[in-house]
């Protein structure tokens, strides 16, 4: 039985944590699908830099530089301002009154189940996560969601189980008090496999990412010396291009006769690493250089008058969802 067809969302709300500078992971991890989502839907994208406290609270000397970056990259790659509105997080006070009362009536069982709280632990073990703000994430998570009445969030397939928590508790929420909040719905995005240049996740912390708008002299070096299939000692060793991060960037920006060659001649040894790096740098370079371009034209103030405008408009609209929460939790 064919699966039914998705539903177009009227209504989509995402974030980013303010990391700076958007590397390739970013952007086809995210970005591309909101650009395709703002073309049908409202859109809200917001800068999450109380979410970036759960984990870097002790120093937030640079969140702000960051997110001003971040919101820059986001209109270079594509995002229309004049279709989404753009907010930081911090500025919209009612998203921490929602985050209290949603904990109100939060079950820490469901906060310790959710299967990012033990892995991030593991992951990011070198710094002290054993905080309330950490185990907490999900609940400021719904909050982000349900003060704009979002019926849809994009995710990818693998991450249809962090937003189940958020359905679950506004269904809670609304049992206990009635309906007030909009229950969330994954809106299923394609998000294609992007490697880090070691072969791990791509991450500014792993020094493993190539920026959207690298330098293209930086670009090439750091292509030419990622790792590719361990495997592969020798030139003749045949490839598995799919475990390799210069195949998966192939896929990303090289043309689909050009993909098909080097997953042929991979494995069957007739292309050698450093040819097939050569080849992903003609269509890489193009697509990085495209974006430094359009960064260079935009006006830093404009992009924060953009922003400021956008946190306006969504502090309102979330101001409109707690009238109603503080009603109907007799708060009025």
């Amino acid at each position: 039985m064919a699966d039914a067809p998705q539903r177009t969302p009227k209504r989509v709300v995402s974030g980013m944590r303010p990391t700076g500078r958007l590397h390739l992971g970013h952007y086809h991890g995210a970005v591309k699908n909101w650009i395709e989502i703002s073309r049908k839907a409202e859109c809200f994208f917001f800068s999450a830099d109380w979410h970036a406290l759960t984990t870097d609270y002790k120093d937030p000397s640079g969140i702000r530089e960051a997110q001003r970056e971040m919101f820059t990259d986001w209109i270079a790659a594509g995002l229309d301002p004049e279709r989404c509105t753009f907010f930081v997080q911090s500025q919209v006070k009612q998203h921490a009154e929602l985050f209290l009362l949603l904990g109100m009536v939060a079950p820490i069982g469901w906060l310790e189940r959710v299967p990012t709280f033990k892995e991030q632990q593991q992951e990011l073990g070198e710094k002290e996560l054993n905080n309330y703000g950490f185990l907490g994430y999900p609940v400021l998570q719904t909050a982000d969601i349900a003060l704009y009445g979002a019926d849809a969030v994009p995710v990818g397939q693998d991450q249809v189980s962090h937003l189940e928590l958020a359905r679950e508790l506004v269904r809670r929420f609304n049992h206990l008090y009635g309906r007030v909040l909009v229950e969330p719905h994954p809106y299923l995005t394609e998000v294609p496999k992007i490697l880090g240049l070691d072969g791990r996740k791509m991450s500014k912390s792993y020094g493993n990412a190539v920026e959207l708008g690298e330098d293209p002299e930086q670009a090439r070096k750091r292509i030419m010396v990622a790792v590719t299939d361990p495997a592969r000692k020798r030139r003749h060793d045949p490839g598995h291009p799919e475990i390799c991060p210069i195949y998966h960037l192939h896929r990303a920006y090289s043309s689909p006769e050009r993909v098909e060659m080097v997953d042929r001649e991979c494995r069957s040894a007739g292309i050698g690493c450093v040819d097939c790096k050569k080849l992903l740098l003609e269509s890489l370079l193009p697509a990085l250089e495209k974006h430094r371009a359009a960064r260079a034209r935009l006006n830093p103030e404009r992009v924060e008058e953009l922003v400021q405008l956008g946190t306006a408009k969504a502090r309102a609209v979330a101001e409109e969802t707690m009238v109603k929460v503080r009603a109907a939790m007799q708060l009025s």
